[in-house]
């Protein structure tokens, strides 16, 4: 009953967390209200608006578009910078809030306003709808407006789904296939010369993905980015010269932009400068009237910052200045001063931006709406000390309205245009730094749920805390301090670091333990203190996290850079699994009981089993060779131009479905295998049925390796090897079960970071998401890129289950203390009691000898069944309090600074760790790996 009541626990323990998960994620990421409809130009006493100088627009994103890579020497933009240089282009450092992903972005782009975080996740699922911006106010819906408004668009698919029924053409093409560097820029460039032919449209929106792919998967000093970058570059001349040539495109403005920047590991999200730095450059004839040009290339005054830097949101207020329509209702930017030069009279500049404060003031009021924004007089007194937010930007706005109504209709701009501008600037700040709407009552209530599964967790694994250990203090320990962690910022970007000092302390742990019980002949070779230095070969292998990041690590290290090397190392990787493999499918094969085999294996049988093994193992090296030559040419540089030539013609596509057929037949047929030969043998018991249920768990893990090691960055995959001489050096531990569960999880978390992962969200890696995939399939990708981001603590979690199906168990006969404890393999013990059945005619049955006995006495021995179990208990508990304390330290701090560049992110991370990670493999594909385990 106890153990019953226990799983019934543990299981609404686990149901209950992504429960926890979704209630949380409901008030932590609420849906933003806006103002719907399109805004109307207002009536001012001071006249009409002003007359527009442009009628049409050709806004060209370049995804990931860094501002070195247009402004600095070693750019490829040099007909860019010629226009810079004459003074046909205006360059400006676009700065790119938090969260840096295509989504978030455009919508900033395109309606000035701050977007929600909620949009991190919508933008991974392309099939999504929910963002659309159908109905909020953008440029685009204001120039499609306009009279014979029409608008095109080509490239990243992104804006078809936020922009739907917007576009009278459009080509998407889409964003996450992160393999192609090439054919997803074609398909925009191939319709521009036509587009710039045609006379029909005010607006060609294109949206490049190549270099953002490049980056992704080769990082911003790929050899193919240079070469990107002119490309671009020349299509930016080609439409420039058109402006030049074509009188239906003479008053057309010509924007370069990048919706964000990228690392130095070529990926984004996050907030590190190199993400929020994106070049922005506004190109026409018509600019030559008001710059004499600004030297290009340049250097940056400080990290990525060239030339003048604004927001990213006052893009949309400056369009609309340029382009004649009303600024968007949620915008919140500011128009950019560099082109007031355009309007000769102070009246109009003023009454450009006097409408674009009007239009932040009714947001600002609707957001405070206990400050007082009336116009009239101002009372001083109430605008002196310390004010609120609201109460600050009231007193600023009456005191430019004051000063407006001074000026009258003489409208000087040196006098009315600062305290306008200082007013927009302050409400911008205010208002994207405003916390969000957080519905308290759902952060709540998800934190109680997590809180209940901590304790039906605890209640679950009463018997097992009963006691104090010191094993229980470290997890307790463990516990504490990273509960302690997650409400540190600088902790929680630099987290790997908790895990690497403390997987070192455990291993320390684990030698002075073990040293108690038996000495070893050589103390340098002790299995812990080889643990110690394979951790930490580990933790150098990629530098991680904010502080380091870019820092020297192996996998950047000269030696593994020398493809030779790496393709070496990368081979005995393939080769070892490939060999563990041929072992199992060899005595799949074998029907023979002849112990005078080799391991019980006829020579055809390891024949066989090699012949159908090699062309798996040789295929998914050849689809990891082929897919680093087109991604990473650099890394296979100087080898066998024969075996490059014949490895590029390959189809990714296909060879990576073969792999993957492969591997899964290969499953089908172990486990199909062991089932024939189970009921072959049935009725049997002993060494033979116990080792073949120890197999297939061996094999099933095997075949998983092959599959993380397909999933898995070419530089990374070495890494599998000092796994692999890790779990030797556990094996020889003989650790109880929770000293191989609290070790499975530390090891998972210290190779998710040493895999280069971090808690920032420009550290997803998205290079292997489309291994066999020919288009966007919400579910295998987003399977994929969990497997490619998690490879390395599945491989650990799968150990876990392994090790506790090959457990040695020490135990005695009970007031024994003079003998030496006997270590006892649950198959020895059953061969024993069969021994005792063939000598005792009397004995019925196995269960009647005392050894049997003795297994059964839960006083005397834990049943194996347990021991899976009290290894989900104890996961579930860390899963379920490590929620908890995220989801405290994000509801307590949701007011921070960072609380959208490191605590959101954090709480996305802790989201797939509880759900995907603990649910999917600690749980989902633990317990199939128990299911084949002896026990």
């Amino acid at each position: 009953m106890r153990s019953r009541a226990s799983s019934i626990l543990l299981a609404i323990a686990n149901l209950l967390i992504p429960v926890a998960v979704f209630i949380f994620a409901t008030g932590f990421f609420p849906y933003k209200p806006f103002l719907p409809g399109l805004a109307k130009f207002q009536e001012l006493k001071y006249g009409d608006p002003p007359e527009a100088p442009f009628d049409k627009i050709i806004f060209m994103v370049v995804d990931a578009l860094r501002s070195d890579f247009v402004y600095s020497a070693d750019s490829g933009f040099m007909f860019t910078q010629s226009l810079i240089s004459s003074g046909a282009a205006i360059p400006f450092t676009a700065h790119a809030t938090s969260p840096t992903i295509t989504m978030p972005r455009v919508k900033a782009i395109t309606t000035g306003s701050i977007p929600s975080f909620l949009d991190v996740i919508l933008n991974f699922a392309e099939s999504d709808t929910t963002s659309t911006l159908a109905h909020q106010d953008t440029w685009l819906a204001q120039l499609k407006a306009k009279e014979d408004g029409k608008l095109v668009m080509y490239g990243d698919d992104t804006w078809l789904k936020l922009f739907p029924d917007t576009f009278s053409r459009a080509d998407g093409t889409s964003s996450f296939f992160v393999s192609d560097f090439t054919e997803v820029d074609n398909n925009v460039t191939r319709h521009v010369p036509e587009e710039l032919l045609a006379s029909d449209w005010n607006a060609m929106i294109m949206h490049y993905l190549g270099l953002d792919h490049i980056g992704h998967k080769a990082g911003p000093h790929s050899p193919n980015m240079l070469p990107k970058q002119i490309e671009m570059d020349g299509i930016v001349k080609d439409i420039y010269e058109a402006i030049e040539s074509e009188a239906h495109l003479e008053s057309t403005l010509f924007v370069l932009c990048g919706d964000h920047g990228m690392n130095d590991g070529g990926n984004h999200g996050g907030s590190a400068p190199g993400e929020t730095s994106p070049a922005l450059v506004f190109m026409s004839p018509k600019l030559k009237t008001i710059t004499n040009g600004t030297k290009c290339p340049t250097i940056p005054t400080q990290d990525f910052d060239y030339y003048t830097k604004i927001e990213q949101s006052d893009i949309a207020p400056t369009l609309a200045g340029l382009l004649g329509f009303p600024v968007p209702l949620n915008n919140l930017g500011v128009f950019i001063p560099e082109f007031l030069s355009f309007w000769s009279t102070g009246a109009d500049q003023v009454q450009l931006l006097l409408r674009n404060a009007m239009q932040i003031q009714t947001i600002v009021r609707a957001t405070f709406p206990n400050s007082d924004f009336s116009p009239g007089p101002q009372d001083n007194s109430r605008c002196e000390g310390s004010l609120s937010s609201g109460d600050d930007l009231a007193c600023k706005w009456q005191r430019a309205f004051e000063i407006l109504e001074t000026a009258g209709q003489d409208l000087d701009p040196e006098v009315v245009l600062p305290p306008l501008m200082g007013f927009c600037k302050s409400a911008q700040d205010t208002m994207s730094s405003t916390a969000s709407n957080y519905d308290l009552s759902c952060l709540m209530l998800g934190s109680i749920v997590s809180f209940v599964s901590v304790i039906l967790s605890l209640v679950a694994l009463r018997p097992k805390y009963s006691q104090i250990t010191s094993t229980g203090a470290f997890f307790t320990l463990l516990l504490a301090l990273y509960s302690i962690m997650m409400f540190a910022s600088s902790y929680v970007e630099e987290e790997q670091h908790f895990w690497y000092w403390t997987a070192s302390a455990w291993f320390f742990y684990l030698f002075l333990f073990e040293s108690r019980k038996e000495c070893f002949e050589n103390f340098a070779l002790h299995p812990a203190l080889m643990l110690l230095a394979l951790l930490r070969i580990t933790r150098r292998w990629n530098q991680t996290g904010q502080k380091y990041a870019g820092s020297p690590d192996i996998v950047h290290s000269t030696l593994l850079n020398i493809p030779l090397v790496l393709w070496t190392l990368i081979g005995a990787t393939y080769l070892h699994i490939t060999f563990r493999l041929a072992r199992h499918i060899a005595q799949s094969l074998s029907e023979s009981k002849d112990n005078e085999a080799e391991n019980g294996v006829p020579d055809i049988a390891r024949i066989g089993g090699a012949l159908s093994v090699l062309p798996l193992g040789g295929m998914a090296f050849l689809f990891k060779l082929s897919f680093t030559a087109k991604d990473a040419p650099e890394l296979v540089a100087g080898m066998a131009g024969t075996l490059l030539g014949w490895v590029e013609g390959l189809s990714l596509i296909g060879v990576a479905r073969l792999v993957f057929w492969g591997i899964g037949a290969s499953v089908v047929w172990l486990v199909v295998s062991h089932w024939r030969r189970k009921r072959s043998r049935k009725g049997e018991q002993g060494v033979g049925s116990t080792q073949e249920a120890l197999d297939l768990a061996i094999g099933l893990f095997d075949l998983l390796s092959l599959f993380l090691v397909t999933q898995t960055r070419a530089q990374n995959i070495p890494l599998y090897l000092v796994f692999r001489a890790q779990l030797f050096f556990l094996t020889h531990l003989n650790l109880p079960p929770i000293q191989i569960t609290i070790s499975s999880l530390l090891l998972s978390h210290v190779s998710f970071f040493a895999q280069g992962n971090s808690n920032a969200i420009s550290s997803i890696d998205l290079s292997n998401a489309y291994n066999g995939v020919t288009g966007y399939n919400v579910l295998a990708v987003g399977l994929l890129v969990f497997i490619s981001n998690w490879a390395g603590p599945i491989y650990w979690a799968s150990v876990g289950t392994l090790l506790l199906g090959v457990y040695e168990e020490e135990q005695g006969k009970e007031g024994n203390t003079t003998q030496e404890p006997i270590k006892i393999k649950p198959w020895v013990a059953v061969e024993r009691t069969q021994l005792k059945v063939q000598a005792d005619p009397n004995l019925k049955n196995a269960q009647d000898s005392d050894l049997s006995m003795l297994s059964q006495d839960p006083a005397k021995q834990e049943q194996p069944p347990l021991y899976f179990f009290n290894h989900l208990a104890w996961l579930t508990l860390f899963t379920s309090f490590s929620l908890l304390t995220v989801m405290v330290a994000c509801t307590a701090l949701r007011t921070h600074l960072f609380i959208w560049t490191v605590f959101s992110p954090k709480y996305l991370y802790a989201m797939v760790w509880g759900v995907a990670f603990h649910l999917g493999i600690n749980v989902g594909w633990g317990s199939v790996m128990w299911w084949a385990s002896p026990c």
